[in-house]
């Protein structure tokens, strides 16, 4: 039997966050049963496991494919990882990801994440986007890529909140993910944000680590900042604590498990 377990990620709260699924293998299991368990779990990301001979081998799968980063169930994955005593909690975490090593720390009531910095680069607006989110040209501030997702920055928190994006259309466009983002008008966050990635299989993601690899060095950029909050303005909601430092973004969330039990 294999041990799983569901923990919401980026928040202090149970049903509140990103749900993220951690299944802890024992062998090597096969891609297309990973996937299944991924589409059985239904949440955005399923985190996999294998003990390493340094750390921990860590895969990613949402209920439709594989993906290369996932910043909230890598969260989980330390989370229960310390939780269940398989590992030391002062003692970092090595996981071996398609995106290279990334480590997870225990912070006392946070874990802080390693990860590469993603920045965007300008690129000319992409219609099909700006018809499915329904906003108009003069609304965007700035509009750009990295290799996994747009970034749209609006004018407004408001119209970031108000979004309803057509996701049959968003699922169109040849990219991960989409996100949105504006300046806060609550002084305890610096930057808003929203994410929807329908071709994922995750229509509107609830608190998105990895997109914050990409909004870190986008807001530092900005303000001058190099250590900030952001706020995901998702149904469930999130907070994201970044720091930027050369090439990498430092992450840092709450988590709390809510599930746990066997595949058999």
């Amino acid at each position: 039997m294999q041990p799983i377990f569901q923990v919401d990620a980026f928040t202090k709260e149970r049903f509140c966050g990103n749900p993220a699924g951690v299944c802890i293998l024992s062998q090597v299991e096969s891609e297309s049963w990973m996937q299944s368990v991924a589409s059985e779990m239904n949440v955005a990301e399923t985190s996999f496991l294998l003990p390493a001979a340094e750390g921990y081998s860590l895969r990613w799968f949402t209920p439709l494919l594989e993906v290369d980063l996932c910043g909230h169930a890598t969260l989980a994955a330390a989370h229960i990882l310390w939780e269940t005593g398989l590992e030391d909690t002062g003692t970092d975490i090595v996981f071996n990801t398609r995106s290279g090593l990334l480590t997870a720390s225990n912070c006392g009531d946070r874990i802080r994440l390693d990860f590469p910095a993603l920045p965007a680069s300008e690129v000319t607006f992409n219609s099909e986007i700006i018809s499915a989110l329904e906003i108009c040209e003069d609304e965007i501030t700035y509009f750009g890529r990295n290799k996994f997702d747009f970034l749209i920055q609006v004018t407004s928190e408001q119209r970031v909140k108000s979004l309803k994006p057509r996701m049959a259309e968003l699922a169109l466009v040849d990219c991960r993910g989409v996100i949105v983002s504006s300046i806060s008008t609550n002084d305890d966050y610096d930057f808003v944000s929203r994410f929807f990635a329908p071709r994922a299989g995750v229509p509107e993601d609830p608190v998105t680590g990895s997109a914050h690899c990409c909004l870190a060095p986008h807001w530092n950029a900005i303000t001058g900042k190099t250590s900030m909050v952001g706020r995901q303005l998702s149904a469930r909601g999130g907070v994201v604590y970044v720091s930027l430092e050369s090439d990498r973004v430092f992450l840092e969330g709450h988590s709390i498990t809510v599930l746990s039990g066997h595949l058999v």
